[in-house]
């Protein structure tokens, strides 16, 4: 897949925008997917994706497969975002998706950087659990990365866990190479230099912490995009979900009871009465009659 022109990535940051905004309003997803591709700038190839996407999404009601389809156009890892929302009880809402897809998209339509979109890709993995292998593999097929990006994300699937975060871009950076040639002039890295000078710094400096530290020191830093953070629940937003439900509740109460007493149901019909409880029930004893 070749990297895409910049007013690509500029309709599809609006793209993933409406979209997400119209979902929050309550519009049918496939019903804006056929209303957004008429806005979209005709000169690109995206309205013809949407208009791909929309119509697979009537046969099977998803959209990343469709997107993985057309893996000339949107990346892997644009796929594997959206199908992590559409898993059955994932937590990780369809909003969420867009919204990431679409800090992407901005970021590929300006000043980019690799560093910058590797932290950017990697973050939204790990703070929305997306899932390391399948998420590095997918990151890995990016137009954006060359071969030496593309071993690296992918070398970061077996040492994930076994080495600090902060250490895997420190000992990659042109600023680990500097320190070690003060010592060593002849100092040659085993592997290529990704990272320059100012991410090493904060590498180093975020050794043994919380990863999310390092990100976020990386976004004040260098201006790296920030990635979404997933919502917490609000507690007033809870209480008058649960004031609905209880609102609903006795609604359905009331209308039982108003048709009961349309009813005229005479209860004295089936009531039973005291005298007929009291002492022993009458026959009781008895011979029956002889029959014939």
């Amino acid at each position: 897949m070749p990297v895409l022109d910049r007013e690509e990535y500029i309709e599809q940051a609006y793209f993933f925008q409406s979209f997400r905004e119209r979902l929050i309003d309550g519009l049918p997803a496939q019903e804006i997917l056929e209303r957004v591709g008429e806005e979209l700038l005709t000169t690109t190839k995206l309205p013809l994706a949407v208009s791909f996407l929309a119509t697979e999404m009537k046969v099977s009601g998803l959209m990343a497969p469709a997107m993985a389809q057309i893996g000339h156009y949107f990346t892997a890892f644009q796929a594997h975002v959206v199908g992590q929302a559409e898993v059955t009880h994932s937590r990780f809402s369809t909003e969420q998706a867009l919204l990431i897809l679409e800090r992407e998209a901005k970021y590929k339509a300006g000043d980019l950087s690799l560093p910058g979109l590797f932290v950017f890709q990697f973050e939204s993995l790990s703070r929305n659990r997306l899932g390391y292998t399948k998420g590095l593999a997918a990151m890995s097929k990016d137009p954006h990365y060359d071969e030496d990006w593309r071993d690296y994300i992918l070398t970061l699937q077996m040492r994930l866990g076994d080495v600090d975060f902060a250490d895997l871009i420190f000992v990659r950076s042109s600023f680990f190479v500097a320190e070690r040639r003060r010592r060593d002039p002849d100092f040659t890295p085993k592997y290529p230099t990704l990272f320059g000078d100012r991410e090493g710094k904060i590498a180093r400096a975020n050794r043994g912490r919380d990863p999310m530290y390092l990100f976020s020191a990386l976004q004040r830093q260098l201006g790296y995009p920030e990635v979404p953070r997933p919502r917490r629940p609000d507690e007033l937003e809870a209480r008058v979900l649960l004031l609905e439900q209880k609102v609903a509740q006795l609604e359905n109460r009331l209308k039982l009871a108003e048709s009961e007493m349309n009813q005229d149901v005479d209860l004295s019909q089936v009531m039973v009465k005291a005298e007929e409880t009291a002492g022993v029930p009458a026959g009781w004893g008895r011979k029956p009659r002889p029959s014939g």
